[in-house]
């Protein structure tokens, strides 16, 4: 480097190469692209996915770490790290879809979901047959010829209703049909879709996972090789992939998801208990209740029932819309999963892209609070929600 001249010197950085130690946290790859020496192994890496890194788009060392963490959280053999969970859900859906296909999805769904199926539907021609989330023979009734997916939720959004995975998935696979659980609310720690036959596992890596409402993300999960490679095919080309910086946050919030599992169902349990004996509630929806329909099931399939849940005010829409502008210590925005309690109004946000005979079907009404419970205390809690329903 000494004969060339500055302008030049300080394009080309020096890099230090560290052989007999290691970083103990995961470093942050902040680089478009990765050098080589031979141009045949450049080649090479730019056809497979567990060749060398060679472009952002591709993957990335600090992605691939996030991707193997997640992957062996829920039992996978690998992952795909992309931007948001609508992301993740639309490499698997568009991936594995074509027009004239078939899907089969649980009633029950997250608003951006929905949305999303009903628009393969009117722009791809794919058909799509609903039914109860707990409900096999309604499953293999809806099964033809041409079902490529069916398409399930571990805890519903924002309804908490539990899917009957083992069931479900049996079915599926009984019928060579390939199974997508979004499992977002119940992290692999409190439930692993994959040992219950699930073939594909996709998050908002958002919510839990990070669990700081600091960065945007999603991943999917898949139990075989043969998938993974199809869907991460159409992944590069879609250019939906995960950038470093998000993949290092959501790496240093993952280490702390145990601890704050733990503080989320807690607390949940504290205030959706509470709250059914509150004579301004109309209904508590966690399934921690026994007064819950997937109440049995979740103590079957959960090793814990989840930190967020809706609640119905007795007075409706303007009673929900009260609660919402009069707490204080929780925060009115959208998300959930971080370390904040957040509240919202599934009909005008989350689920606003539903229509009224669909919000009704889903169990939605216009009193309907969702709530992502926080670590906060909770008795300060308990205090800032019935001070609000006061």
């Amino acid at each position: 480097m000494s004969e060339l001249r500055p302008e030049t010197r300080i394009v080309h950085v020096p890099q230090p190469v560290v052989t007999d130690s290691r970083p103990i946290s995961v470093p942050i790859y902040q680089t478009s692209g990765f050098v080589f020496d031979d141009p045949a192994v450049m080649a090479g890496a730019m056809g497979r996915p567990d060749g060398a890194f060679v472009y952002g788009r591709y993957t990335n060392p600090t992605v691939r770490s996030l991707e193997l963490a997640v992957a062996g959280l829920e039992g996978g053999v690998a992952a795909i790290a992309t931007g948001s969970g609508m992301g993740a859900i639309n490499i698997v859906l568009l991936g594995l879809l074509k027009p004239g296909d078939h899907l089969i999805a649980q009633r029950s769904l997250y608003g951006g979901t929905a949305a999303m199926i009903n628009d393969l539907t009117a722009r791809f021609g794919i058909e799509v047959t609903y039914v109860p989330e707990n409900d096999p023979a309604a499953l293999r009734a809806a099964a033809r010829p041409e079902t490529r997916l069916v398409y399930l939720e571990t805890i519903s959004n924002p309804m908490t209703l539990v899917a009957d995975l083992p069931a479900m998935c049996g079915a599926a696979r009984e019928l060579g049909i390939p199974s997508v659980v979004d499992n977002t609310f119940a992290t692999g720690l409190l439930c692993r879709p994959i040992e219950h036959g699930a073939d594909i596992v996709v998050h908002s890596t958002t919510k839990y996972l990070s669990g700081h409402t600091d960065v945007v993300g999603g991943i999917a999960v898949f139990a075989d090789s043969a998938r993974y490679e199809q869907v991460w095919r159409f992944a590069i080309e879609l250019g939906a992939t995960a950038e470093p910086f998000a993949s290092w946050l959501t790496l240093r919030g993952l280490q702390t998801l145990a601890l704050r599992m733990e503080r989320h169902c807690s607390n949940a349990r504290h205030l959706a208990t509470r709250l059914a004996g509150h004579p301004a509630v109309a209904a508590v929806h966690w399934p921690g209740l026994p007064s819950h329909p997937s109440y049995e099931l979740a103590g079957r399939l959960l090793s814990g029932f989840g930190g967020v849940f809706s609640f119905d005010l007795a007075g409706g829409r303007a009673a929900g819309e009260k609660f919402m502008s009069s707490v204080r210590l929780a925060l009115l925005a959208p998300s959930l999963g971080g370390v904040e309690t957040l509240v919202l109004h599934p009909a005008t946000t989350s689920h606003r892209a539903m229509s009224a005979e669909d919000l009704a079907a889903n169990g939605i009404g216009e009193g309907t609070v969702r709530i992502s419970v926080g670590i906060e205390h909770p008795e300060d809690l308990w205090a800032d929600v019935s001070q609000a329903l006061a």
